[in-house]
Parts: C-alpha cells; structure tokens; sequence
C-alpha cells in the first residue's frame, strides 16, 4: 500500500505538526489501537515499555493509514492521545491501549491544478 500523499511523503502529522497548508478539512475521527502482549507487567520494566510502545505507534500509523485511505482522506493530524497499559493477571501478560483523535484532510485546490483530482466525497 503506498501510504505517501503530500508533497513530503508524509500523510500522518501528529500534535504540532500541520498538514500542508491548502489540505481541506473532512471530519474528526478516533482511532484504537494496541501493542503485543508480553510476559509481566509494564510496571518499572523500561525495555518492556519501550518496545510495547514502539509497537503501539507503528501499529496506530499502520491503522491510521488504512483508515486514511478507506475514509477517500489524504492526511490525518493527531491531536489527542490517551496511552495506558493493560493487563491480563490470568495469563501473566500486559500490553498497551492507545486511543487517538484525529482530523481527516483531504488535498486542496493547490493539487487539483497539477492534474490531481481531490478526493471523492
């Protein structure tokens, strides 16, 4: 799946970042996703932690990027984020949560100029 729309390749701006600027506004939109269970619990493990989280945010961008695509968008900016982790005490495993609000943006007249159609509505 080719997931590079803008003219930087990038198609998800998180926080601070901006979509590029003639990018129209669709829809606001949130989006879950978890990391993989591991063995244990997440509590005073940093190595743990840090893959886990690794593993949310590359599987929230691998969401983000079908939802992208399935929603007829072309960017989405994350603007909120909720993480914590999750724990299964029956079968010794944890594994984090991520809840993320974002807003859908399709490209803008700018694109429609060179020869590429905005999305269908």
């Amino acid at each position: 799946m080719n997931i590079q729309n803008s003219d930087n390749g990038k198609i998800v701006y998180w926080h601070r970042e901006l979509p590029p600027s003639d990018a129209e506004l669709m829809a606001e939109h949130t989006l879950e996703a978890t990391s993989g269970r591991v063995a244990g619990t997440l509590g005073h493990r940093d190595e743990l932690w840090d893959r886990c989280y690794q593993e949310l945010m590359a599987n929230t961008h691998a969401r983000l990027a079908q939802e992208i695509a399935r929603l007829g968008g072309h960017y989405a900016h994350v603007y909120d984020e909720s993480i914590d982790a999750r724990h299964d005490d029956a079968a010794g495993e944890a594994w984090l949560h991520g809840r993320f609000s974002y807003m859908l943006y399709r490209r803008g007249p700018r694109h429609e100029v060179d020869g590429d159609p905005p999305a269908a509505s």
